[in-house]
C-alpha cells in the first residue's frame, strides 16, 4: 500500500533514537513522495533527521508533562489529539512500544498502526507487532523489519545524521580554551543505569595509561554525569593531559566531539551509538545489558569488552551483588586501546 501521510512515534531516549534512523532512511526510500512526522521529546530532537528525510517534528514535552497534575495531563492529552487529528495520519509507527506511545497512537485518529516486534505496556493491543526475521536480533535490524514489511529493501545501514558545522567550530574553541594539543580519545563515563557504569576508580587508572602512552583524554557526558567526572579526575591526578567537558556541550557539540576524536571509550550509554553511527573506532564495556541486541551496530571497528560475570546479561537496573563491570578490568581495556591505537 502506498502511504502519503507517516506519523513516526520514537520519543526517547538518546540511544534509541539513533538506533531509529536507519529505519527512517529505509522508510523515506519507500515512500519518497510521503510527508514524514516524527514525535519525539524536545531534549533529543536534535537529532532527528533534517528535509528530506523527515518533513516535521511534533514534540511531546515530558519534562512538562511529569510535572503537572491529573487535570493538566488530561488537558495535554485532549490538545495533541486534536493536533494530531488535524494531520489526517493515514498511517501511523510506533517504534517506542510502551503505554504513552500507545497512548498518542491510539489517540491520533489513524486506523492503520503499527510497531516493532517488541510492543510492551499493551501497546501491542493499539499497533500491529510486526515480527521479521530478525525478531531476535539487533534492534536496528528489528526496526528495519517493520521497514521490509511496508516494502522497503532495507540492505545497508544508513544513519542520516545533522550537518555538525557549527558544532564542529564550537567545539574546536573548548578544546583550544583548554590547551589540546594533538589527537584526543573521547571517554563517557556515566550510563542511563547504575549497573552499567564502569567503576570511576577504574577510569582513572585507564586514563593514566592512555595518557602515559602519549594521547591526551576528553570525559564527556551530561549533567548526571558531573560529580563521577570529577571523581575521576581526582583520582587520575589532574593531569594537563585530561580535559573535563562534562556538561559543557550539547548533544550535538557531544556529536561533534566525538566526531573529531581518535577513539571512543564508554560502557553501555547513549553517546556509544554517535561513534558506531560516525564509524568511529570504539571500545564499549558491557556487564547488564546485551550486546548483541542493543550494542555498537554499524562501524567496521568496534571492539565489545563482556564481562566474564556468570550472570552477565540479565538485564537488571538495580543488583545486590554487582561485580559485573568490576571484572572488566582497565588493564583489559588498555590491552584493546593499544592494539586499536597502533593501526590508527
Amino acid at each position: 500500500m502506498e502511504y502519503k501521510n507517516i506519523l513516526l512515534i520514537k520519543m526517547s531516549s538518546l540511544g534509541d533514537i539513533l538506533h531509529t534512523l536507519p529505519f527512517a532512511a529505509a522508510l523515506r526510500q519507500r515512500f519518497p513522495k510521503a510527508k514524514i512526522t516524527w514525535l519525539v521529546h524536545p531534549q533529543f530532537a536534535g537529532f532527528v533527521p533534517d528535509p528530506p528525510v523527515i518533513d516535521e517534528i511534533i514534540y511531546f514535552d515530558k519534562v512538562k508533562f511529569n510535572k503537572m497534575n491529573l487535570l493538566a495531563k488530561l488537558a495535554y492529552f485532549l490538545e495533541m489529539r486534536r493536533l494530531l487529528h488535524s494531520k489526517k495520519f493515514d498511517l501511523v509507527i510506533d517504534m517506542q512500544g510502551l503505554f504513552k506511545s500507545a497512548v498518542l497512537a491510539a489517540i491520533s485518529g489513524c486506523s492503520d498502526r503499527i510497531g516493532y516486534c517488541e510492543m510492551r505496556e499493551g501497546s501491542g493491543l493499539i499497533s500491529k507487532a510486526i515480527c521479521g526475521r530478525h525478531s531476535n536480533d539487533h534492534v536496528i535490524e528489528r526496526y528495519l523489519d517493520v521497514a521490509r514489511y511496508l516494502g522497503a529493501s532495507a540492505e545497508q545501514i544508513v544513519f542520516p545524521l545533522p550537518d555538525l558545522s557549527k558544532e564542529t567550530v564550537s567545539v574546536q574553541e573548548k578544546l583550544q580554551k583548554n590547551e589540546l594539543q594533538g589527537e584526543y580519545i573521547v571517554v563517557v563515563p556515566g550510563a542511563r543505569w547504575k549497573t552499567k557504569e564502569w567503576p570511576a576508580e577504574h577510569y582513572a587508572s585507564l586514563i593514566k595509561m592512555i595518557i602515559a602512552d602519549g594521547c591526551s583524554v576528553v570525559l564527556a557526558g551530561g549533567p548526571d554525569d558531573t560529580a563521577k567526572g570529577e571523581k575521576i579526575t581526582e583520582l587520575a591526578g589532574k593531569p594537563a593531559q585530561l580535559i573535563n567537558l562534562i556538561d559543557q556541550t550539547s548533544l550535538r557539540e557531544l556529536a561533534a566531539l566525538i566526531k573529531g576524536c581518535k577513539l571512543f571509550i564508554s560502557a553501555d550509554t547513549g553517546p556509544l551509538h554517535f561513534a558506531a553511527a560516525l564509524k568511529k573506532p570504539l571500545i564499549a564495556m558491557y556487564g547488564p545489558t546485551k550486546a548483541d541486541r542493543t550494542g555498537p551496530y554499524g562501524s567496521d571497528d568496534a571492539t565489545v569488552i563482556l564481562s566474564t560475570a556468570a550472570c552477565a546479561g540479565c538485564l537488571k537496573k538495580e543488583c545486590d551483588d554487582w561485580h559485573c563491570m568490576y571484572d572488566i578490568t582497565p588493564e583489559m581495556v588498555y590491552a584493546v586501546y593499544i592494539e586499536k591505537s597502533r593501526r590508527l
